[in-house]
């Protein structure tokens, strides 16, 4: 990749210059490596996102391994869960960022406003805060509980009460538990499978990260707004708010304070009906083509209307849709081809058969589906070995089906 910043003064950007630069800004100018990546790498890539969005559904790996995949190609999962999941070394802790994240510990101060609207019951945290207020005795006993035994899970409690209809159908101990991470008493010391463990945050983060000041809520979102946007390189107001998931009023006056430091810049974007801001360091390539498959909850697509401004890439997710509504399937994948989202692929690992399933393939409106399928074979190869899997099977669903099964060296 050769390229700079965009030209001193310009106040405008072509469609395909605000592409590139998204591309840039979320580590796509690196070249995958052939050979698994080391941890230094496998950093590198998640500091430029900024953070890992998590999610429970594993019918293909869970999801936010894929976006280190799709940046810099193999690396072994196991160095990514002792700096997630385990108790020394980690290098990054989960909290509520965009959705239920992985976040680098540096980061933790500015998290901590967040955890202070929970202690007030600010917005949505308001059920939580009055499950603390009401069921004080309760909580107590659980913050206890978790200081003496700790890391438990919900069903480790001594008491942990039944699932019912309120608050999201948990049960108290899962509600006590879930008050006290969105407080910041305690954290993920890990999972188990895929539920939660939970410690006293003091012996689950280093004191090292604890131990930093904690900045006032208007500085932490100005500083949290300036890492969405070099996350994006440029973006609109409401692409900066949802990054981390800010408040409104708050995110637009750090975006206000942000551009009268120079550390943001207005632009507008060709077609885009928002006014635009451009990040003080980012880098317009002269050319910039990565091919990858993407997940779901990629944060180069996470927000469906930024995906649809910045590709023209109409995407939703069909996981929750009755089998019989859904138009491409279960977990779908965006193809990144060249720098374009140009197709999308159902898939499954089918574990038992130790093959990746293509369950659909799909080119998007005006492209050759023949094209696509050279390029997105190889890319169906890479992810099998990189999941351990033998091989690929594809079913004869969707236009590019047949040109991946006669022509693209998979079976």
């Amino acid at each position: 990749m050769s390229g700079g910043p965009p030209p001193a003064g310009s106040s405008s950007l072509k469609r395909v210059e605000a592409r590139r630069i998204a591309l840039a800004a979320q580590g796509f100018a690196a070249r995958r490596s052939t050979a698994p990546s080391g941890w230094p790498r496998i950093a590198r890539a998640i500091d430029t996102m900024g953070l890992l969005q998590i999610d429970s559904v594993n019918v293909l790996v869970r999801s936010h391994y894929l976006p280190v995949f799709s940046r810099i190609g193999a690396y072994d999962r196991a160095r990514l869960d002792r700096r997630t999941l385990a108790p020394r070394g980690r290098h990054l802790f989960e909290c509520w960022a965009h959705e239920a994240s992985f976040v680098p510990l540096d980061d933790h101060p500015l998290m901590r406003w967040r955890m202070a609207r929970a202690r007030r019951g600010d917005g949505v945290y308001k059920g939580l805060a009055a499950f603390g207020r009401e069921r004080a005795a309760y909580v107590d006993a659980v913050r206890a509980e978790v200081a003496a035994r700790g890391p438990v899970t919900v069903g480790e409690l001594s008491a942990p009460g039944e699932r019912s209809g309120a608050w999201w159908g948990w049960s108290d101990g899962k509600t006590a538990l879930e008050y006290l991470f969105a407080v910041g008493e305690v954290t993920a010391a890990g999972r188990r499978g895929f539920e939660r463990v939970y410690d006293r945050v003091d012996r689950a983060v280093p004191a090292e990260t604890l131990n930093r000041p904690t900045p006032d809520e208007p500085t932490a979102i100005r500083h949290l707004v300036a890492r969405a946007a070099a996350a994006m390189g440029v973006a609109t107001e409401t692409d900066l708010r949802d990054y981390y998931r800010l408040p409104v009023a708050a995110c637009r006056h750090a975006v206000a304070a942000l551009v009268e430091d120079g550390v943001l810049t207005p632009v507008s974007v060709e077609g885009w009906a928002q006014p635009a801001y451009l990040a003080r360091d980012a880098v317009l390539p002269n050319s910039l083509a990565p091919t990858a498959l993407l997940s779901p909850f990629d944060p180069l697509v996470w927000n469906r209307a930024r995906a649809e401004r910045v590709f023209g890439f109409h995407y939703r997710l069909e996981l929750y849709t009755p089998p019989e509504k859904r138009r491409f399937g279960y977990y779908v994948l965006p193809f990144l081809m060249n720098g374009r989202l140009v197709g999308r692929v159902d898939l499954k690992a089918d574990r038992a058969a130790g093959a990746l399933l293509v369950q659909g393939a799909f080119a998007e409106r005006g492209q050759s589906p023949a094209r696509i399928a050279a390029a997105l074979a190889p890319e169906l190869d890479r992810l099998a070995a990189w999941l351990d899997l033998a091989g690929t099977r594809i079913t004869p669903n969707g236009d590019l089906a047949g040109h991946l099964r006669s022509g693209g060296g998979v079976s």
